[in-house]
């Protein structure tokens, strides 16, 4: 089976889509564009912002925690006003964020990257209750953050080792112990992006430049892979009325003009019956 278009509209960095599991709907990110995408039944959502946007959260029916360059914020969605809750690395202006989810304690976990992907120049920090924390440092591209269904495991991977990573979470699910390799997908020449955890525990993995999503189990096994019409897929998440759609974002970014000939669909929003049922995403705690 292969995913097919469920919104048109070209992403040069399509990331973090998020289902609004109050409000039923799909929200994204093109992040060098400066814009939150979304839609509401047929109508296409568009909010621009002054700077890169990479990810959210929701707190309630009308607002969601936008991730920015230099902040977390809360962003009303019937008005379009911003709130700064926490800044983010106001001091290094050569970064931005990238990959984030909520966590199942209410927290939300949010990456750094250089904005040229310089080495080492990004890192993978947690808000919780209005703190923010670094939790891991010397990151050069933060993807794949997710959580399992108990709630005791939080995933993560810096993308150009290829290798994503399991740590062990404990009270308010901090980060307890050494994170350790989950997945290590050098042999198979595939780089981890971003990834989402369905019900039964299945870890669902958007593989940039190979135009395609993995299911991967707890034991770290291969259970299914679905092919896309974008080479660059970015990040899924489970959706629709009862989370058996899984949504992808893709991207245009690093494509040259014969690659965007041959995939026409490249940048678009992807939907695909992957047979599996997902996690209501995780309200996050102010």
């Amino acid at each position: 089976m292969t995913a097919e278009v469920y919104d048109s509209r070209i992403c040069t960095l399509g990331e973090g889509p998020l289902w609004h599991p109050e409000r039923g709907q799909l929200f994204w990110f093109d992040i060098t564009a400066n814009r939150l995408l979304g839609r509401a039944e047929d109508d296409a959502l568009e909010w621009g912002f002054d700077q890169h946007v990479s990810a959210a959260g929701w707190v309630d029916h009308d607002r969601l925690l936008v991730a920015s360059e230099t902040a977390l914020s809360l962003f009303d969605i019937a008005t379009g006003a911003r709130e700064t809750l926490a800044d983010l690395e106001t001091d290094t202006p050569a970064t931005r964020s990238n990959d984030g989810r909520a966590d199942p304690h209410g927290g939300f976990w949010i990456g750094t990257m250089g904005k040229a992907a310089e080495p080492g120049a990004g890192a993978i920090y947690r808000y919780y209750r209005g703190e923010v924390r670094k939790l891991h440092g010397s990151i050069s591209i933060a993807n794949a953050i997710c959580f399992s269904p108990d709630g005791t495991t939080a995933y993560f991977a810096d993308s150009p080792t290829r290798q994503v990573m399991r740590q062990r979470l404990g009270r308010d699910g901090w980060p307890e112990g050494e994170a350790e390799v989950f997945l290590d997908l050098r042999a198979q020449g595939l780089i981890p992006d971003g990834a989402v955890i369905d019900t039964d525990g299945t870890f669902w993995n958007a593989h940039w430049g190979a135009g395609k999503v993995c299911g991967y189990g707890p034991d770290g096994s291969l259970k299914a892979c679905f092919d896309a019409p974008a080479p660059n897929l970015t990040c899924p998440a489970f959706g629709g009325p009862d989370l058996s759609i899984l949504f992808l974002t893709s991207a245009t970014e690093a494509m040259g003009a014969a690659d965007l000939a041959s995939h026409p669909d490249a940048g678009r929003t992807f939907r695909l019956d992957c047979g599996a049922t997902g996690q209501a995403e995780h309200r996050v705690i102010l």
